[in-house]
């Protein structure tokens, strides 16, 4: 329940702030004023026309997911591309509906604005985010597979940046000597994945080792309606230069 109203919270409030950038890019160009050559009416009627599809734009490159990282450049560039791809069908909508515009200006202000403010927006948002879905019991409880020092560097990692992927329990395919690692409980071998998959309320699965138990692990996670993930060590590829890419069609790991 918490996932999908934090979602269609931060919908909404997107929705917003594409509106008030360009209302406040009105007021910046025009000054604090209703302008009779340029009607304020006709203005954010477009813009409220054209702020679904910017917010489609925006959510095909996955900037939605709970567990992207929002202060990265790379999404910046993608909230940069959404706002530029919303400002070309804000001034298509408002020339077919009244054909003048006011002001090019208006147009870098509104482009800068919408920036800005969405993407600062993110980023606080994904700290209230974060604290939400990790408050016990957390939204996304998550077994690591493995305990090794990839499995400890990752549980570090999330922990610390508080991601919504909550590890609660470690199974490793030899058994491990530890009792926890990071405080995340070791509960033994895999012969008690289903065991911990059904009392944990596992809703994702990281494999850190243990490559030839894979089969068997996303076996276990296709029945469930488990989230499946895997390290790129566990194939040996240490050099972090992997992507998935597609091969006409087909999903493809290129190194």
């Amino acid at each position: 329940m918490r996932p999908k109203l934090l979602l269609s919270l931060w919908l909404i409030t997107d929705l917003m702030l594409f509106a008030a950038s360009y209302a406040a890019a009105y007021f910046l160009r025009v000054g604090f004023i209703f302008s009779s050559d340029f009607p304020f009416a006709r203005f954010i009627s477009t813009v409220i026309i054209t702020a679904p599809f910017w917010l489609i734009v925006l959510a095909t490159t996955r900037t939605f997911q709970m567990t992207r990282n929002q202060m990265t450049l790379r999404n910046f560039s993608y909230i940069s591309y959404s706002a530029l791809v919303g400002l070309a069908l804000f001034s298509l909508a408002y020339y077919f509906r009244f054909t003048l515009f006011f002001s090019r200006l208006l147009l870098v202000y509104a482009f800068g604005l919408t920036v800005l403010l969405v993407w600062s927006w993110h980023i606080l948002f994904q700290k209230i985010q974060r604290a939400i879905l990790t408050k016990n019991p957390p939204a996304f409880p998550t077994l690591v597979i493995g305990a090794t020092r990839e499995s400890r560097s990752l549980i570090e990692v999330l922990k610390k940046n508080k991601n919504p992927l909550c590890p609660v329990a470690v199974l490793d395919g030899r058994g491990a000597p530890e009792k926890e690692i990071t405080g995340v409980p070791v509960l033994g071998k895999l012969n008690k994945l289903e065991e911990v998959l059904e009392q944990k309320k596992i809703t994702h699965l990281i494999q850190c080792s243990d490559l030839e138990q894979s089969l068997n692990l996303l076996s276990a996670c296709r029945n469930r309606g488990i989230t499946y993930i895997m390290l790129p060590s566990v194939l040996g590829m240490v050099g972090r230069n992997e992507r998935v890419e597609t091969l006409e069609g087909r999903a493809v790991i290129i190194v």
